[in-house]
């Protein structure tokens, strides 16, 4: 058993780890922390009677000495502090669900704030597995990817030989309130919400930079981005909608099929995908059409799993030698 602990562990992504780590076979959680002490099922009363573990206030070196990985599910900035202090010890490693090692030094200090640990910064591994499987395997700090990041990416990647990279990609994100996190937020009031939907950070979403730095690696040349998110109101869920031009002629369903053959958490679809089949799963379930040269690819995750929680436990899984699919949901909550 690998002993694994959660730092920040009263938010969503915590609890979410929390539900997936009870019941993981090669996982034990010995530690979990957050601002203040107190019980896992006082913060989160679903887990009573299930998990009564106590919640201490977060300390770098109690986590080193007590775990062997350790999962931040902190906020930017934050997460930086106890990733470098932790990683310097040397026994325990890290899977940082924040933003802190995700990008570039230039674009990390563009869309966030002053980086304060370059040194694992240029050794943090992006944590797509179907992009970055091998490198996991091997690293001690893996940079979570972001819910829009990861359900744009995967739907892009099977197409980037076939694209036009002047016209690039433009990306159309709806997601869930969830996505907003626990806090407080005149934005995700309940009646902000409820039978609304609208656009925030058009084309200047800090997501874009992620997503396009992504893409242009995996095509090794810049290729244009834009990106306009989406608040809608469902609980959890994101759908993705991805436009582009074709440089060649394709048949898209057989390039999407053969891309992610081996890959068990993608599915690809023979109709537009439904939020529903993937909320309370890790599965990005993909489908694509093309018309007069013109593309479009739809995917859809749940933003709390795939999108955080549960794509951190395959990270884990891959970083601690077990299959990446141990313990890891793949029932849908949808009827």
């Amino acid at each position: 058993m690998k002993r694994v602990g959660i730092i920040g562990v009263s938010g969503y992504t915590g609890v979410e780890l929390v539900k997936i780590l009870l019941n993981h076979p090669e996982f034990e959680l010995s530690y979990l922390a957050a601002t203040s002490e107190g019980k896992i099922d006082e913060i989160f009363p679903q887990l009573s009677g299930v998990c009564e573990l106590k919640v201490e206030v977060a300390n770098a070196k109690t986590a080193s000495l007590r775990c062997d990985l350790v999962f931040l599910a902190l906020p930017h900035e934050k997460a930086m502090e106890f990733a470098s202090e932790i990683l310097s010890f040397g026994t325990t490693k890290v899977v940082d669900l924040s933003a802190d090692y995700r990008l570039s030094l230039e674009l990390y200090e563009k869309n966030y704030t002053t980086h304060q640990d370059k040194k694992n910064l240029a050794s943090a591994v992006y944590g797509l597995p179907e992009l970055h499987r091998k490198r996991i395997k091997t690293t001690n700090l893996v940079a979570n990817p972001g819910c829009y990041p990861t359900c744009s990416i995967l739907a892009i990647l099977p197409f980037l030989p076939f694209l036009d990279t002047k016209f690039g990609v433009m990306i159309d994100a709806k997601s869930g309130v969830s996505g907003a996190g626990k806090s407080l937020k005149q934005t995700s009031h309940f009646v902000n919400v409820n039978e609304n939907i609208n656009a925030y950070s058009p084309l200047s979403h800090r997501h874009a930079d992620e997503i396009k730095e992504q893409i242009s690696l995996a095509k090794k040349e810049p290729i244009s981005t834009l990106f306009v998110p989406h608040l809608v109101p469902l609980t959890r869920g994101m759908l993705v909608s991805v436009f582009g031009v074709l440089n060649e002629k394709i048949d898209e369903l057989e390039v999407l099929r053969e891309f992610y053959k081996d890959e068990k958490f993608v599915r690809v679809r023979n109709e537009p995908v439904q939020v529903k089949n993937v909320v309370g799963t890790n599965f990005c379930d993909i489908f694509v059409k093309k018309l007069d040269g013109k593309i479009w690819i739809n995917s859809a995750i749940d933003n709390l799993l795939r999108g955080a929680s549960s794509q951190a436990v395959v990270n884990a899984n891959l970083m601690c030698g077990f299959d990446e699919g141990l313990g890891i949901p793949n029932l849908a909550y949808g009827i």
